[in-house]
């Protein structure tokens, strides 16, 4: 779902992982023959691009190409696939959409409810086609922490379980390529665990996860001091070649923003981080990239929380820094909203963010465009290319203000 909530009264959730020039190689078997197999006996979703992209331009350096930012391609609709609150990762040169399942039957905050699971759905472009989402794990399946399943933590309270988050051990820690599944459980959470968040490992991209009949995985829940609570969440890849990603959570309560490490395993945290990202509070969807061009840290996330809303601004923070330096453009005058010059659009497209994936080294905004249901079956996602052009000017000078980022509708 879209925002979340707080303890049993609101339960926060959704947000992503990006780590997009290292995510080509997927189960190296996969590829061609899961595209292939499932185009073949399942439906496809359709995709339509929206927005006019600015016209190729000749090749450049690499070194004039770190200088001068890529044109941006299209904005792209995807519509009529159950998949929500997602991320998108590349790999073996297919795209992978994970998220939220509703088309069983879901309906937020009913008690229960049907839980409909997790899934994934694979293309070779980002209009299409798209396979028809296939779960990462069987709902039936038992949640290791309870000890009962999955439908009765997801399902039997309506508080569901969000937010699927899909990283790949490429590059960093046990740099064994092996894809791990993150999620949370709000139920976990009010049940009294300090958080709410979930980690699988994975056969494949494409599942299966966790320690179910088949799926020979594991199950962990992660060790983390300075992301707790139960909220929205994404990752960020460090601009240090080698170090590990971080979580980037907001807490219940005040919905602050927190940025934690991951251990080499990527399944749980090491207690560096910072907490209270740039002073920001009442935020949800967080995600983020690092910008080489700019040597830039920067996040986004919809400011202020607002749950399955139809139209959340967007707001961003930058840092020199993963665990330091964060900093949001300030504002004067009597009364002023502290917001004033940290959103850089009013309504996310008519829609909530939820996070950010980076893909063939471009920052991809998603946003979830609700229909304001407690089943959200037919709800699209959207997904905008971001570009940081930083622009001068600071508050009191008397100039055009305008934000460094924007969304392409």
């Amino acid at each position: 779902m879209p925002a979340r909530f707080l303890r049993p009264a609101r339960f926060l959730r959704p947000a992503r992982f990006l780590r997009p020039v290292r995510f080509p190689r997927l189960g190296r078997h996969l590829g061609g023959v899961v595209l292939a197999t499932a185009t073949a006996l399942l439906p496809a979703a359709t995709a339509t691009a929206v927005a006019p992209g600015t016209p190729a331009s000749a090749a450049v350096t690499p070194a004039a190409e770190a200088a001068t930012p890529l044109p941006l391609p299209p904005a792209v609709t995807i519509r009529g696939l159950d998949l929500h609150e997602g991320q998108l990762l590349k790999v073996d040169g297919l795209y992978h959409l994970y998220g939220t399942m509703y088309g069983c039957g879901f309906r937020w905050n009913i008690r229960d409810t049907p839980w409909c699971g997790l899934g994934v759905s694979v293309a070779p472009a980002l209009r299409g086609p798209w396979t028809a989402p296939r779960p990462l794990f069987d709902p039936a399946s038992t949640d290791p922490w309870t000890g009962r399943t999955w439908q009765d933590t997801c399902g039997a309270t309506g508080q569901g379980c969000f937010n699927p988050r899909m990283i790949r051990r490429s590059g960093w820690g046990r740099d064994d390529d092996a894809f791990i599944l993150w999620f949370n459980s709000p139920r976990h959470y009010n049940l009294g665990h300090a958080h709410a968040y979930n980690t699988m490992s994975c056969a494949s991209a494409v599942g299966p996860c966790g320690p179910g009949p088949g799926a020979g995985g594991t199950y962990r829940k992660p060790t983390l001091s300075v992301c707790h609570g139960n909220g929205d969440f994404g990752f960020i890849e460090s601009g240090t070649p080698g170090a590990t990603p971080a979580l980037v959570c907001t807490l219940p309560g005040t919905a602050q923003l927190n940025i934690e490490e991951l251990d080499g395993s990527g399944t749980g945290g090491t207690g560096t981080g910072v907490r209270k990202v740039a002073g920001l509070s009442r935020v949800e969807g967080p995600g983020g990239w690092w910008d080489p061009a700019r040597q830039l840290y920067v996040l986004t996330y919809g400011d202020p929380a607002c749950g399955y809303c139809t139209g959340t601004p967007i707001g961003y923070a930058t840092a020199p820094s993963l665990y330091s330096g964060w900093t949001t453009p300030g504002n004067l005058g009597w009364n002023a909203p502290a917001h004033g010059r940290r959103l850089f659009d009013a309504n996310s497209c008519g829609g909530q963010p939820r996070t950010v994936s980076v893909l063939d080294g471009r920052p991809w905004q998603i946003i979830d465009l609700w229909l304001g249901t407690r089943n959200e079956t037919a709800a699209a996602t959207h997904l905008v290319p971001l570009a940081y052009t930083p622009t001068p000017g600071v508050a009191g000078d008397g100039q055009v203000w305008r934000p460094p980022l924007s969304l392409n509708c």
